[in-house]
């Protein structure tokens, strides 16, 4: 049970509204449906009234919108960090692509509220279109530079984040396949599908 929390000083509500979006990942990394996070449940962990979350949050997807766009920016630094440490456009776009799937490994009930929940298909998610884009530059990189092939970078970004996205889902949904190393898979479809060498 959480202990009661301290008061924030006067002025200090974008603290508390922080406090909510942390206890909501948290809550729906654990639940894995944002269907069956209740404000109720978020308070209780932050140790407010139930009411308290309304001064901040219109409803439950007000809230979890909120929550997935603080994972994505979490997501997009740690992208980056990665790229960093690449060396070329292929390794760039093979550490991102790795964290990706890394990511969705060990946070299954993210990546299944943030791509596969009704959330999807009720609420506009603008934010996660910039790891699109940011992916479809990376594959243009590789062509631009002669790693890949001349060809299509929307069409070949989307087809890689479409493979992508299902050797994850797969891996989260049926985990007790023998399924081979993720860096083998996405080694595979990096050469199969952005043509790398």
């Amino acid at each position: 049970m959480a202990e009661t929390r301290r008061r924030n000083p006067r002025g200090q509500g974008e603290l508390l509204r922080a406090q909510i979006v942390d206890a909501a990942i948290a809550l729906l990394d654990e639940l894995a449906d944002d269907q069956a996070l209740s404000l109720r449940a978020v308070a209780r962990e932050v140790g407010i009234a139930a009411t308290s979350v309304y001064i901040h949050f219109a409803d439950r997807d007000a809230l979890v919108l909120a929550s997935l766009e603080q994972v994505h920016r979490d997501l997009m630094a740690a992208v980056d960090l990665a790229e960093e440490e690449g060396e070329g456009p292929v390794a760039k776009l093979r550490a991102r692509t790795l964290l990706l799937g890394d990511w969705a490994y060990r946070h299954p009930g993210l990546y299944k509220v943030m791509h596969e929940s009704t959330l999807n298909r009720r609420a506009a998610m603008a934010f996660k279109q910039e790891l699109a884009e940011r992916t479809t530059a990376a594959v243009r990189r590789c062509m631009d530079e002669g790693a890949a092939p001349p060809d299509d970078a929307d069409a070949v970004s989307l087809d890689l984040r479409a493979a992508v996205h299902g050797a994850v889902s797969m891996r989260v949904n049926q985990p007790d396949l023998p399924w081979p190393p993720l860096e083998q898979q996405i080694d595979r479809l990096l050469v199969k599908l952005v043509g790398v060498a």
